[in-house]
């Protein structure tokens, strides 16, 4: 499938530059970033989803079951 956009001049450069440095073609970097982007809004739309199917009660009563004890020394950041 073919797409044609117009984009500014200066983006262009950008991705032209782009895409010299990481040995792609124009055509393969746009389709990496926008497969890239498409997914980032397909994950928000998801978890927004989830969200909405949530309950802060149900979250409260299962932070309330975790221990106040601190982290064993194997789990510490």
């Amino acid at each position: 499938m073919k797409l044609n956009a117009q984009i500014p001049d200066a983006l262009y450069q950008q991705l032209e530059t782009l895409a010299n440095k990481q040995s792609l073609s124009i055509d393969q970097l746009v389709t990496i970033a926008l497969s890239a982007q498409i997914s980032a809004w397909m994950t928000k739309d998801y978890i927004e989803e989830k969200a909405k199917k949530g309950s802060w009660e149900k979250f409260q009563k299962v932070l309330d079951k975790v221990s106040d004890r601190p982290p064993e020394e194997y789990d510490k950041l």
